[in-house]
């Protein structure tokens, strides 16, 4: 690989990372597009080195990996891929060289992962590096630390498997006499290996064999994909759902079905049409549905995005407004610098308004749930809430109808798998077009229908007010770690070169 020019040989790192996301899916390729990456660097890269070939790894991986996000803003696009590039060319900066750099670059480039959690616009984490591992051996270390311990071991292991290393075999001592083992290879693998151990032996959080079960019925419509709100008649998404469950025969088995999100837009949904028809079938199948709406402020040029429950009763028993929304999907960031730069703003005429409440929905027999909804599934820490204020089990009713292509919607399912194990939670994810699935505590994917299919699945979720490591503390004792590593390696690095200069006459 050395004789590879750096930048090339970045560039393919980053395109590994990128193949090792879903719909691609080849986990082990993000080890192997880290260890071209630290190759690329070298030992003694100079600054200048150093930021552009991580910006040039960033570019490839996240160009690839958040290629959807043309379909919904192809400035946002261009601008989003280069902005998280040049977090990943600051990292390279911020990263000791010399053979302190096999613990320095894993932290470095997993604080700026992290970073994407919160910024820009309250957060992006798309691409991610942990979502590529939702498929594979390493997913169990989620309920240890989150996204941020499972980003950090894939970077660690790349980093010191190209970097110093533990132990230098015979051969190559005998043919540089100079060899030796160095204590920081030795460090990151003995590190990595405790955490292996220690995700082996923490609390999954998953129900016991006793565990209460809730039967739901998910729903998805089908219809076509590339679909925008704005070009869109919402009756005829409605119609199709509920279409589609009334399909569905009474059983007394069922406790609940569960529409995806925003299937039902109109001005105020306890008066409309709409909520009758749910109602009425909610009454016809006794039992609770759990639906996704959008409604009008009043006397504000804005909207809701809400999941409510409607009671074979006829009446909304629970609601949960949500919290994140989608930068340029669900808000216009800096819409009057846009608007005067004759950008597209009419592509989100309105701007939603953000809930405060909970991650929590309540059934009539008293069973919570957590929810996310749809982008909140990409973030931890809404899940964690849920789970915090007592969900049982997870629902992710989520609208990806507006992208072209698998890339967002199997990350999707990626993140849930995430969130189903960091909170030892079944999730159940309800989606108009695809994917709609059953994920296990344990990251399995169940019954996920195709796209564009019309369909309703059902299945069983335990109940489970376990907790694992994660869902107690959090990413932010992982940051802070991670924060003081990087800063302990520079007064490492630095420490020689201080005491040479007290001691020079």
């Amino acid at each position: 690989m050395k004789s590879f020019p750096p930048l090339a040989l970045a560039a393919l790192g980053g395109f590994l990372v990128a193949l090792a996301l879903p719909p691609w899916g080849f986990w082990p390729l993000a080890i192997i597009g880290v260890i071209c990456f630290e190759v690329a660097l070298g030992e003694f890269p100079s600054p200048g080195q150093r930021a552009a070939r991580g910006f040039v790894f960033g570019l490839v991986w996240m160009s690839m990996g958040m290629g959807w996000m043309w379909f919904l803003t192809a400035p946002g696009y261009l601008v989003a891929s280069c902005l998280f590039a040049g977090l990943h060319a600051l990292a390279a900066l911020a990263s000791p060289t010399g053979p302190w750099r096999v613990i320095g670059r894993p932290v470095a480039h997993t604080l700026v992962e992290a970073l994407r959690l919160m910024f820009p616009f309250g957060g992006v984490p798309l691409a991610t590096l942990a979502i590529g591992q939702a498929g594979g051996p390493l997913l169990g270390v989620a309920r240890l630390g989150g996204v941020v311990l499972l980003t950090w071991l894939v970077f660690q292991v790349g980093f010191a498997l190209a970097g110093p290393s533990p132990f230098v075999p015979a051969t190559v001592r005998r043919r540089r006499g100079g060899a030796r083992p160095q204590f920081q290879g030795v460090a990151a693998f003995g590190t990595v290996l405790l955490v292996i151990v220690l995700a082996a032996l923490a609390p999954s959080g998953a129900p016991g064999s006793d565990a209460q079960v809730r039967t739901i019925a998910i729903v998805q419509g089908g219809g076509p994909q590339g679909t925008r709100a704005v070009n869109s008649d919402p009756r005829v998404v409605f119609e199709r759902h509920l279409s589609t469950t009334q399909s569905i025969e009474p059983n007394d088995t069922l406790d609940m079905v569960l529409w995806p999100e925003n299937v039902i837009d109109v001005p105020e949904f306890a008066t409309s049409l709409e909520f009758t028809e749910v109602a009425a079938e909610a009454a016809r199948l006794d039992v609770p549905i759990a639906v996704g709406i959008t409604e009008d402020v009043p006397d504000a040029d804005a909207f809701l995005n809400a999941q409510v429950v409607v009671s074979p009763e006829g009446e909304i028993t629970s609601r949960y407004d949500k919290v994140r929304r989608v930068p340029f999907g669900e808000f216009m960031p800096m819409r009057g610098l846009l608007e005067a730069l004759g950008a597209p703003t009419d592509l989100v005429p309105s701007d939603a308004v953000a809930g405060t409440g909970p991650a929590v929905l309540d059934l009539p027999d008293g069973t919570r749930m957590g929810v996310v909804i749809s982008w909140e599934v990409f973030f931890g820490d809404r899940a964690r809430d849920g789970v915090d204020n007592g969900g049982t089990f997870i629902i992710n009713p989520t609208n990806g109808s507006s992208y072209t292509g698998t890339v967002l919607q199997s990350q999707q399912v990626a993140s849930s798998r995430l969130r189903a194990v960091e909170n030892g939670r079944w999730v159940a994810q309800s989606s108009p077009t695809g994917f709609s699935a059953f994920i296990s505590p344990d990251g399995d994917v169940l019954q996920r229908t195709a796209v564009s299919e019309t369909k309703v699945i059902t299945g069983e979720v335990q109940l489970s007010n376990a907790r694992t490591w994660y869902s107690n503390v959090g990413d932010w004792p992982f940051v802070l770690l991670a924060a003081l590593t990087l800063s302990a390696c520079w007064v490492l690095v630095a420490t020689p070169t201080i005491r040479a200069r007290r001691a020079a006459p």
